[in-house]
Parts: C-alpha cells; sequence; structure tokens
C-alpha cells in the first residue's frame, strides 16, 4: 500500500486557549513492534485533550504530543509482530495520544473493530468513553443489576455513554444535568431520574428518590461535590472519581462516613494505565459492550462533527458544555 510522505495534524503553540492550535505538516509515522498505523476517518475530542492543551495532561512519555486520544480509521500498515489484524480493516482504537491527524499510530490490541450497524465516523465516538465507563462503574465500581447510580454530567461523552451502559445491565439510573433539556435527553437514553443541578440541590432530589442512598457514584467534578457525594452513598456504597473539573484539593474534609456507611472511594486515570491493562478492558468491551452496541441497545452519541482544520471551533465548544455526546473532527479521509 503507497502512502503520502507527509500528512496534516493539529499542534498547540504553547499552552493557552483553544487559540493555540494549529495545523502543521509532519511526516507520516511508521509502526514500531506491535503498532498499527491507522488511516485516520474521524479522531473524538475529549476534555483532556482540552486539559492538554492547557499544559495540564502531557501525554505518556513516547507518545506524541499530537492530541487525541481516540479513533477510527483504515489499518494500512502494520509493525513486527502484529497479528490479528490486516491492512484495509477499519478499525476504532484508544491512543495515547496521536488522534488529531490524518495519520496515526495505535497499539494492536487496543484496536476493534467497527461494531456492525456503525458508521467510522459514528465509531470514533467510542473509544475513550467507553474504555473509561465500563472499567469505572463495573470493575472499579462494581455496579451490579438491581443497583442504584448517580451519573453527574450526564449528558457528556462520559455520561451519555455510562448511562446506557448502566441501564443495559440493569441498574436504576439518576443523572444531574444543566439544564432541563439536557435532563430530558438523558430520559431517552434511559435515565430514571434526571437532576438540574442549577435548579435542583442534587443531594436533597437523590434522598427524596431513594432514601438510603445510590449504590455508585460516577463523579468528574470533584472539589465541593465530594462530601456531598458522600452524604447520599447507601451502606457499601463506592464513589468513582475519574475527574475533577472543579478541585483534587478538599480542605476539613470530614472522613467520618467513610467509616460509619462503610464506603469505597476509588478512582483511576485510562491513559497512564499500561497496554495490558488497557487490552483487558479491550477484550472486555468485545465480548460484553459490542454486542449491545451492534443489538441497537446501546450507541455512541454524536452532537457535531468538524473537520480537522476546524479543532479550535471544536474545542471552544467542548469547553462551553452546550453539547450532548461527543464531539468528532473528520480528516476527510
Amino acid at each position: 500500500m503507497t502512502l503520502p510522505k507527509a500528512m496534516q495534524q493539529a499542534v498547540f503553540d504553547g499552552a493557552g486557549g483553544p487559540e493555540v492550535i494549529r495545523i502543521a505538516e509532519a511526516p507520516v509515522p511508521q509502526p514500531g513492534p506491535g503498532r498499527v498505523l491507522i488511516e485516520v476517518v474521524a479522531a473524538g475530542v475529549n476534555r483532556p485533550d482540552c486539559l492538554q492543551r492547557a499544559g495540564e495532561y502531557p501525554p505518556p512519555p513516547g507518545e506524541s504530543d499530537v492530541p487525541g486520544m481516540e479513533i477510527a480509521g483504515r489499518v494500512v500498515a502494520l509493525g513486527e509482530g502484529v497479528t490479528g489484524l490486516r491492512p484495509g480493516e477499519v478499525v476504532c482504537a484508544l491512543l495515547g495520544s496521536g488522534g488529531y491527524a490524518e495519520y496515526a499510530l495505535a497499539e494492536a490490541p487496543l484496536c476493534l473493530p467497527v461494531p456492525r450497524g456503525l458508521s467510522a465516523i459514528e465509531a470514533a465516538g467510542i473509544p475513550e468513553t467507553f474504555f473509561t465507563v465500563f472499567d469505572n462503574v463495573f470493575t472499579r465500581g462494581r455496579l451490579k443489576p438491581g443497583e442504584w447510580i448517580l451519573i453527574h454530567g450526564g449528558s457528556s461523552g462520559i455520561g451519555t455513554t455510562a448511562i446506557q451502559l448502566a441501564k443495559a445491565f440493569g441498574a436504576t439510573v439518576v443523572v444531574t444535568a444543566g439544564s432541563p433539556e439536557k435532563c430530558a435527553f438523558c430520559r431517552t437514553l434511559g435515565a430514571d431520574y434526571a437532576i438540574d443541578y442549577k435548579r435542583e440541590d442534587f443531594v436533597e432530589e437523590v434522598k427524596r428518590i431513594q432514601k438510603r442512598g445510590v449504590d455508585v457514584i460516577l463523579d468528574m467534578v470533584g472539589g465541593t461535590y465530594i462530601k456531598r457525594n458522600l452524604a447520599i452513598l447507601a451502606l457499601e456504597g463506592r464513589l468513582v472519581q475519574i475527574a475533577f473539573l472543579q478541585s483534587s484539593i478538599v480542605e476539613h474534609f470530614n472522613f467520618m462516613p467513610l467509616m460509619l456507611k462503610r464506603l469505597t472511594l476509588t478512582g483511576s486515570t485510562m491513559r497512564s494505565r499500561t497496554l495490558a491493562q488497557k487490552a483487558a478492558v479491550a477484550a472486555a468491551l468485545r465480548e460484553k459492550v459490542w454486542p449491545l452496541i451492534e443489538g441497537g441497545i446501546v450507541k455512541p452519541v454524536i452532537h457535531a462533527t468538524f473537520p480537522l482544520e476546524d479543532a479550535r471551533q471544536a474545542h471552544e465548544l467542548m469547553e462551553s458544555s452546550a453539547h450532548v455526546g461527543k464531539i468528532l473532527l473528520l480528516t476527510g479521509k
């Protein structure tokens, strides 16, 4: 397969706001052992990309400085030792970095076939959120059928994924969202209860809905939410922290509820995990979640797409929080 020598990619001119994003030309990378080269059709835009742009979330050592942690596209070259993939195959993949480009490198075990019934563009909205949600809600959070889960930010990419997966696996779902319209949309995805956090106190609302509290909370806010989350966890409840939109630092924190209610506080980041750990999540998704996607029970929710050269506008939309679901960049391939 003949490949071009150069490609277009998005880069950051230093740390800052969306204005530091520009498009640059770069050599097409070559896959090393265990990696594949993918001709990108679409790349997901995620909040960690915005943190990377701001200089607060650098890529792991050895990864590209180009942002982008999820893509879908066509395999065009295989590195040494890669098996189970072939040139021409259309896949979606979780990346350490490098997705905002016409070509990107991916670890072979983190490439998954595009689910039947989805386009490659739709599939680009799967990896980052589905890997994150599945691992944190079901592995770390141990959500079981019949339990209650509170999902903060229900209209986000993470939130829309978590609603659908939690509901598909038999949980009762409560979400918070920032407007009546977003709350209504969350209900269309399967949320049993939706709380407008700008108009209602989610602690009081959860206590009203389910007096004993919820079994699992998936939170990306942190800060003042941490203490409030502990107040509405049921006995043996689990708080799963995946981000800190407010702050990771809480002063004068009373840990007594942790003991009295036998709570578990956990959390993780996906980007820094080992390849073996990520590969295990990929295998679990293919076994347990891909049938749900192919059966039309679960789907990536795509809010908007932008051409690669409009990555700046995509970041502005992400930081406005006006979107519902995923934002994607298209390369035109």
